[in-house]
């Protein structure tokens, strides 16, 4: 199943209906931190979340998700944000030592055509093997005379000090 429709069904399951991934009221992932759906958490505190993907890429795969719903990562303030990764951080070191994995990847999916699904900000903490057949990947490009200039220009620019 893939992961649009491990969405679905999860949200079908909690009784949700619709365009229910872009509001706090009916976001699945505010009806876990309201203890309106189970989850299987790994992590509370006054803040954050984290719980098992219930579709895991493989098994320990958790979600870190502030409580307080925002869709995106640009939406929450700086020092939330720092929070956030801290705890990201504590959890990827505990999935790994009880997954006994090789390493992990930290995904975040933002925006529709990131592959985000769930429009509550989240990470995932998916447990890496040597041996796994999960694969993350994309076509590499190659930028052509200037671009790379013109491309660290503008993102340089735009960068707030």
């Amino acid at each position: 199943m893939d992961a649009e429709g491990a969405a679905a069904d999860a949200g079908a399951a909690a009784g949700i209906k619709g365009d229910w991934m872009a509001d706090e009221k009916d976001c699945l992932f505010c009806k876990i931190v309201r203890g309106e759906v189970p989850s299987c958490k790994v992590y509370e505190d006054e803040h954050f979340i984290a719980f098992l993907d219930l579709y895991p890429a493989n098994k320990g795969h958790t979600l870190v998700a502030p409580k307080k719903h925002a869709t995106g990562l640009l939406e929450i303030p700086p020092k939330e944000a720092e929070r956030l990764v801290d705890v990201v951080q504590k959890v990827a070191r505990s999935v790994k030592n009880a997954t006994k994995a090789d390493g992990f990847n930290v995904l975040m999916n933002d925006g529709k055509a990131a592959g985000q699904i769930i429009f509550h900000v989240h990470f995932h903490v998916m447990p890496r093997y040597g041996d796994d057949k999960m694969r993350i990947g994309w076509e590499r490009q190659i930028y052509k005379e200037g671009e790379m200039e013109e491309y660290r220009r503008k993102i340089a620019g735009g960068i707030k000090k």
